[in-house]
């Protein structure tokens, strides 16, 4: 199994559900993919927590993946990329906290000059890697993260020892001119040197055995939330109490507790076992809460036509046994259903209210999708913010998806050629996609999102403006894969860039933790106006 690529794995865990599958994938990647989370978050803790959700959602989302991916594929850069986007995630909405955490977490004891070296170059190491093509980023990964020679890499890659010679070198020196944009310079055999030796951290002692574990039963937990969820968003109270039971444990257990995976696992075996219970005894409760109901109708009717005290007192009786039996049908996990249903309808109310915050791609979302969107909070309009920009990229990220593969298979149907309007893939997409998203999408020169490399001289990206600059994402798919930055980045990179390398030439190389510390060095108002939207993004952020 450990000589297996990566595609045929994740296939036999989704058509076949071989958990030993995913578990070697766990295993092969979870040392890279720690170390990325770990110098993003400087947190052992948070990159625990980053690295679960990204395998986590490799669980969720195997179908699909294994369906895109070529048979030896490796999944590396999707685990990497995936990492990347989790953890800036977490790095928002950690911000003040990761602030007065971070510290500096080597596990290895590299020479001094190496060591040195790697202090300046580990703060932007991963903004830099976000910025390189899929293919760049895929040989950089296995050379240097994965310390594989020319031969293993060419073979991953799916060609020649010289090919993957030329490919590393070409990546090593796009990452270098990253570094230099940064105001952070170095040489080549610097950077690979200080790769190699540093680039990946060994994962706490245990982490790796419950990654696999943990990830397959959120998977599952999560399928099962979804699908309770969405029936109870359709079904009457009564309805809803039939199902209430089970719910309740997989959300607590499944998604706000995935560490307690063995809790989760005997909950769920009890649940299963006393599902035939609860429904015999809730069916009761209804027969008994109707026949009360009809009982006070009739004693109702009754009373007004005799006005007796003892009909009166028999009324008053039945009421109490109404009120009592409504009670036993609800529960708290009828209640925390509801509860983010509400939620889910409250963010459809917003865009109801503010259609301007919706936008076509909306409707390739799943209800999980909105679910997922609905957890967080909602009681500013910087929740809601969030909350719809959060929908809206995950919508972007949904239509990548779908586009890609058949980007791809017009390139191989054209001679490597580059689609030159979207129109051309409508019979490489094996799911028909509405006008009105298509529309809002275009083919143009790879240069015009400078800070995103995906290879080629064109991309496809968003035509339209975004619905947020400070929150909203800008795909990019390209010859050489896909990628994505928020929409600020992208705007404000370049003339932002004067004013990063001149505070890092003013603090010894080192990366600013706050936007604010930018503003003495920006000698422009075009500059100021561009920091003055980051300190907006990290403080509606918090």
């Amino acid at each position: 199994m450990q000589n297996k690529p990566d595609a045929q794995l994740i296939r036999e865990y989704a058509e076949d559900g071989d958990e030993s599958a995913f578990r070697e994938i766990v295993v092969r990647h979870t040392d890279l993919i720690y170390s990325s989370a770990l110098r993003q978050t400087n947190c052992p803790d948070l990159a625990s927590d980053v690295i679960q959700g990204v395998f986590t959602d490799l669980a969720r989302k195997a179908p699909a993946l294994a369906k895109s991916l070529d048979e030896n594929a490796s999944l590396l850069g999707w685990l990497y990329r995936s990492t990347r986007f989790a953890a800036l995630t977490q790095m928002r909405n950690d911000r003040r906290r990761q602030d007065r955490e971070r510290q500096a977490m080597e596990n290895l004891d590299p020479a001094p000059e190496t060591a040195l070296e790697w202090e300046r170059i580990r703060p932007v190491l991963d903004d830099a890697m976000a910025e390189l093509s899929e293919a760049d980023r895929d040989a950089l990964l296995l050379r240097f993260f994965k310390n594989q020679d020319f031969r293993a890499v060419g073979a991953s890659l799916g060609v020649s020892n010289d090919t993957a010679q030329k490919r590393v070198s070409r990546a090593l020196d796009r990452l270098r001119a990253g570094f230099t944009r940064r105001g952070v310079t170095t040489s080549a055999l610097a950077l690979a040197t200080a790769l190699s030796a540093n680039a990946v951290s060994l994962a706490p002692a245990g982490l790796t055995a419950s990654l696999a574990t943990t990830a397959l039963a959120s998977a599952s937990a999560a399928t099962t939330v979804t699908a309770t969820i969405t029936k109870t968003i359709a079904m009457t109270t009564l309805q809803k109490a039939l199902i209430t039971a089970v719910a309740a444990t997989v959300i607590g257990a499944g998604i706000y507790g995935a560490h307690h995976v063995a809790s989760l696992r005997n909950e769920l075996e009890a649940l299963q076992q006393q599902q035939a219970t609860l429904n015999s005894q809730l069916d009761q409760l209804r027969h008994e809460r109707d026949d009360a109901t009809n009982r006070l109708a009739t004693t109702r009717r009754d009373m007004e036509q005799s006005g007796s005290s003892e009909d009166k007192k028999a009324l008053l009786k039945l009421r109490a046994e109404v009120v009592r039996l409504r009670g036993l049908a609800g529960s708290p996990t009828e209640v925390e259903a509801n509860a983010l249903s509400a939620k889910v309808g409250k963010l459809k109310q917003r865009l109801e209210k503010f259609p301007e915050a919706k936008i076509p791609e909306l409707q390739l979302l799943s209800e999980e999708d909105w679910l997922f969107a609905a957890k967080g909070k909602l009681d500013t309009d910087a929740d809601y913010r969030r909350a719809l920009a959060a929908l809206r990229n995950a919508a972007g990220d949904k239509f990548v998806g779908l586009i890609s593969p058949a980007v791809n298979q017009f390139a191989k149907a054209n001679n490597g050629q580059f689609p030159t309007d979207l129109s051309q893939l409508g019979s490489f997409l094996n799911t028909p996609m509405d006008d009105s998203i298509m529309q809002r999408w275009e083919v143009a020169p790879a240069q015009t999102v400078k800070n995103v490399s995906v290879g080629g001289d064109f991309i496809i990206t968003q035509k339209a403006a975004p619905v947020d600059d400070l929150f909203d994402s800008r795909f990019v798919i390209g010859v050489g894969g896909y990628g994505s930055t928020d929409y600020l980045s992208a705007d404000a990179g370049e003339a932002l860039t004067p004013v990063y390398q001149a505070y890092n030439a003013a603090n010894s190389g080192q990366t600013f933790t706050d936007p604010a510390q930018l503003l003495p060095y920006a000698t422009t108002p075009d500059q100021q106006a561009w920091i003055q939207k980051l300190i907006q993004r990290d403080a509606l952020g918090k």
